[in-house]
């Protein structure tokens, strides 16, 4: 079935080229289809395009069909070009001729519009939770191992002293970053553009504020032709919030692989999480960081993906949308993965807290030694050269006593105020 149908047959290469993988796609939006559909009834029924009896019809259809989909028993057939016209046949089958009047005022572009619209804003209230999941986890790592000093790195030399709490926190931090691009996204995606039809409105007099209580948006997209040339907007907009978590992720996995390394031996973890060689019997590779590196990464060329596909698009609706979908879905799915599995790995860390005690890291002391003497009066270009020239005749000796104070240090992680901040920047109208 077809809701363009007109009487003729689509050749079946053509059928199958524009189809694509919609049906299986659109199991992710069916719900959100169907609260698309009860509010649309209802604006009918209110402007008199239905009775009140007519509308209690397609309600209870629409609840059964609603049912049938949290129950994972909707099934889109072959049959079906996607799931606006399975549920309108359902409807119809259940209603009979009251069916037929569901599609009375709107397009499928507003109807797919509607259902990635609130499909985006429910996966991203999940995938800020799952970030607070992992921030609370590297926030509770940061106090728990905050005296245990590391060596931090620039160039990938060894540079300045760090520590586990300045390393786990410093990424929870960043991952506040992270939600504010996430409560952007949000409130793109929290603008009703049901009415907008194909994309310039209707004739009939349709109440589209009564459409945005009943959906729960913030707001309506007042502009039907700006309604939908937020197709595309939106998922780009989304995916560079994705993209953003994913960088965070990335980052933190290459250093972990890093760390995981003998040559480093700052963490590891129980070999049951961790994989083997085949030939190689010492082996515990980090193969979970690397997976969560690389998808990490292939989450991230998804707003370039987007941006080839729709940039240079005339304003309206356009097939090219079509190929939004997909990587889209499977990219929102992956990064909830990711996110989760990300967590669990943290629960199970094992630092080594003896790090900084091998004489190879003396160096990371030279900085200390360099400030110590401002302190006593010296210039600081003095006190630079003074301690350079100990190094160069290799008569430095490293102080590894530290007193770092100032907000944000190895001394004074701020922890507390870190909370804070991510509570106020998680807190979405």
């Amino acid at each position: 079935m077809k809701l363009w149908d007109k009487g003729y047959t689509v050749n079946n290469i053509v059928d199958k080229f524009t189809v694509g993988n919609d049906r299986i796609l659109d199991l992710h939006l069916a719900k959100y289809d169907v609260q698309g559909s009860k509010a649309h009834a209802q604006m009918l029924q209110k402007i008199g395009i239905i009775t009140e009896e007519e509308l209690q019809k397609l309600l209870t259809a629409l609840s059964e069909i609603e049912t049938t989909i949290a129950s994972g028993a909707f099934e889109i057939e072959e049959n079906f070009e996607d799931v606006h016209s399975k549920i309108e046949f359902e409807l119809i089958k259940k209603t009979g001729a009251v069916g037929k009047k569901i599609h009375t005022a709107r397009s499928r572009n507003d109807q797919v519009l509607v259902a990635l619209h609130l499909y985006a804003k429910a996966e991203l209230v999940v995938l800020k939770e799952l970030t607070q999941q992992l921030f609370d986890t590297l926030l509770k790592l940061a106090e728990k191992h905050k005296s245990i000093i590391i060596p931090g790195y620039t160039h990938m030399q060894v540079a300045m002293p760090s520590s586990f709490g300045l390393w786990f926190s410093g990424f929870a931090e960043s991952l506040i970053d992270d939600v504010i691009m996430l409560q952007a996204a949000y409130k793109i995606a929290d603008q009703n553009p049901l009415g907008s039809a194909a994309g310039y409105g209707s004739s009939f007099p349709i109440d589209r504020t009564m459409t945005t209580e009943l959906l729960g948006f913030s707001t309506l997209k007042y502009n039907v032709t700006a309604a939908q040339m937020s197709r595309g907007k939106l998922e780009k907009t989304t995916a560079f919030a994705m993209a953003a978590v994913a960088g965070t992720l990335a980052k933190f996995a290459t250093d972990v692989c890093l760390y995981s390394n003998q040559n480093f031996g700052f963490v590891s973890f129980p070999k049951e999480l961790t994989t083997g060689s085949s030939i190689m019997p010492h082996k515990k590779n980090p193969d979970v960081f690397e997976l969560i590196r690389a998808k990490a990464n292939k989450i991230q060329q998804l707003p370039s993906e987007i941006m080839m596909i729709t940039n240079n698009l005339p304003s309206g609706y356009h097939r090219d949308f079509q190929l939004l979908k997909e990587n889209f879905i499977q990219s929102i799915d992956l990064l909830k993965d990711v996110l989760e599995v990300t967590a669990f790995m943290l629960q199970h860390i094992e630092v080594n807290p003896s790090i900084v005690e091998d004489p190879k890291y003396n160096h990371l002391y030279t900085v200390e030694a360099v400030n110590k003497l401002v302190m006593q009066g010296v210039s600081f270009r003095d006190a630079y050269q003074a301690v350079g020239k100990q190094i160069m005749e290799d008569e430095f000796l490293a102080d590894r006593t530290l007193n770092h104070t100032h907000e944000g240090s190895i001394g004074n992680l701020c922890l507390e105020a870190i909370q804070l901040k991510f509570e106020n920047y998680k807190k979405w109208d």
